[in-house]
């Protein structure tokens, strides 16, 4: 759906985006993770239209009135209710659609109580749910979010992660966040964006088995030192960490090293283990150890 080839753009002598080959997967759900001032938003807005690179290609699958976009902070003409809102993105991207959508969308992005309010009234949360309900009313084919659920209390943020979950098959959701719960949670593939340059893309296993190096869990009974030392002698092992006051954060080459070594490595030194596992990678842990 999305497919970009060297893809650059700089603001005078700042190069905010270098060289990005990017690939989004027709009816997938990507997740463009990034610090602030990544290039995120600048990346989502030249895949809008709303900016020209200074070089590269954008090719996209889906012709203009196919594609939503939703900013990071959405405002709407503070006299009009949310329905009216709502139905008129629906008469301006799909002008023969089901007028039946409006409430449709409104219900599901938790706006059904409030639709007959004029947003003037609207908390912010309520306006990104109000954004997030008008950018699928017209049943794009392609949905740019950036930010969409930053704003909004753990219900809300809930609400539109379920609403852009539904999505997957139908249409293809790139979508920008520094939630990496919520990539984490409805994200398939996933994109990390850092100073300008897309350090890995791909499907979200990959990330999480791959990027980053694998780390065991070991607790035992006191002392902890003797042990971390043995440890730390050994050719398969990068680093330990203590962690008072009973646990070790073992660095290993590879998790097949530590299977068939760390038991018997331990035994050696006279630890009296409580239980060791192999450590769960989260999205925060690899992003982390991909940007550092």
């Amino acid at each position: 759906m999305i497919e970009t080839v060297a893809l650059t753009k700089a603001f005078g002598s700042k190069v905010a985006l270098a060289a990005i080959d990017m690939v989004v997967p027709d009816g997938s759900i990507y997740g463009l993770v990034g610090p602030n001032g990544s290039g995120k938003t600048t990346l989502l807005r030249i895949l809008a239209g709303l900016r020209r690179p200074t070089s590269g290609e954008v090719r996209l699958g889906a012709r203009p009135g196919e594609v939503a976009v939703l900013p990071d902070t959405p405002h709407f003409d503070s006299w009009l209710t949310g329905r009216e809102v709502a139905s008129i993105a629906q008469r301006l991207s799909d002008p023969h659609g089901d007028p039946g959508q409006v409430d449709a969308v409104l219900q599901d992005a938790g706006l059904a109580e409030a639709a007959g309010r004029r947003v003037g009234g609207y908390s912010r949360g309520m306006l990104q749910r109000l954004g997030v309900a008008c950018t699928i009313v017209g049943k794009p084919r392609l949905l740019l979010l950036d930010e969409p659920a930053s704003a909004l209390d753990p219900q809300g943020r809930r609400e539109v992660l379920d609403l852009i979950a539904r999505l997957r098959g139908t249409a293809t959701v790139l979508f920008s966040s520094h939630i990496l719960g919520d990539v984490q949670e409805v994200c398939d593939t996933v994109g990390v964006l850092d100073d300008g340059r897309l350090l890995f893309q791909g499907p979200l296993e990959s990330l999480l088995i791959g990027a980053a190096v694998p780390r065991y869990t070991v607790r035992l009974r006191p002392p902890l030192e003797p042990i971390a030392l043995s440890l730390r002698s050994a050719d398969w092992v990068d680093s330990v960490e203590v962690v008072p006051p009973d646990q070790l954060l073992v660095r290993v080459r590879s998790l097949e090293a530590a299977e068939s070594k760390l038991p018997e490595t331990l035994a050696a030194a006279g630890a009296r283990v409580v239980s060791y596992a192999p450590e769960e990678i989260s999205l925060e842990r690899a992003f982390l150890e991909l940007t550092r």
